[in-house]
């Protein structure tokens, strides 16, 4: 597999427009491969900058596994629409509505899993309505504000957005450094280009509003184990947005399942994207006999 064929569909798959109750978003769908016992739908949800081509690797191996899996771009992410310039379409509760129509629309029950600032959007989902979903997996997404050194990088691209166009931003990310090492949108799945176009099909509204939430999120465990659902907090062995120990302790405040991906930072899923998705498919797998969890 070469970077440049990464935002093309994986084998199997198909890129499409899913239509809501709350309007249409683009999506990467993946059905259960050909023998595979059909074991349920998965919906996937991007993190800060990200789009629904992180979750690429993972498409494959869980389709092995029987599961359908889609990943979304959110309002305002890549290529699904959303205002330019009306921040207030993007409040976390909005996002979170946008989720139960996307859960509904695939015919609910399903299971969600949420990476980095999906997390967070995936969890306000949950305490909006549980009811469309079978599990919540939490993918290097933490209990509530990132770390100091992220709030700071958050800042300085929300302080760039404020006076810069998309284009300018992006030039001006390239001319800090080499994706390695500046991180954020200008690493990712695919070829420089490829991600380029990415960044500017992010709405600034869309980036400053949610930038902003994970630099203020409220530590919401507590509200969150009450809810009767299997829960999952997924990482790699290393992450600067919330340590591992930081989400080693939410794991035992939500009683859930804790898989710690080796070799792995922030993004386990392109990172590591075998040993993910059996993490992912095994979780899965054993809701499937435990039974309903009792808050």
């Amino acid at each position: 597999m070469t970077r440049q064929a990464t935002f093309t569909p994986p084998p199997g798959a198909r890129a499409y427009s899913l239509r809501t109750v709350r309007g249409e978003f683009a999506v990467v769908d993946s059905s259960p491969k050909a023998g595979a016992e059909d074991r349920g739908v998965v919906l996937m949800l991007p993190g800060f900058t990200g789009s629904k081509e992180d979750f690429r690797l993972l498409h494959e191996p869980l389709a092995e596994r029987g599961y359908r899996v889609v990943a979304v771009d959110g309002r305002g992410q890549h290529e699904s629409d959303g205002p330019l310039d009306d921040e207030s379409a993007y409040a976390q509760r909005e996002l979170a509505r946008d989720v139960l129509a996307q859960a509904q629309a695939l015919g609910a029950p399903v299971h969600l899993v949420g990476h980095s600032l999906g997390g967070q959007i995936a969890r306000a989902a949950v305490l909006l309505d549980h009811s469309p979903f079978l599990s919540l997996t939490l993918m290097s997404s933490g209990p509530a504000q990132i770390s100091v050194s992220q709030q700071q990088r958050v800042k300085l691209l929300r302080d760039a957005l404020a006076v810069l166009s998309m284009e300018e931003v992006w030039g001006a990310i390239q001319a800090m450094g080499p994706p390695e090492e500046v991180g954020g949108p200008a690493r990712g799945p695919g070829d420089p280009e490829q991600l380029r176009r990415r960044w500017l099909g992010h709405s600034p509204a869309q980036l400053l509003a949610t930038g902003r939430q994970l630099c203020t999120e409220p530590d919401r465990v507590a509200e969150l184990a009450a809810v009767p659902l299997p829960f999952h907090v997924l990482s790699g062995a290393h992450d600067d947005t919330w340590p591992v120990a930081i989400l080693d302790d939410m794991a035992v405040r939500l009683n859930a399942h804790r898989t710690v991906v080796a070799g792995a930072e922030h993004s386990p899923g392109a990172d590591q994207p075998l040993p993910t998705a059996q993490a992912l498919a095994d979780f899965w797998d054993g809701t499937h006999t435990a039974g309903p969890r009792t808050a």
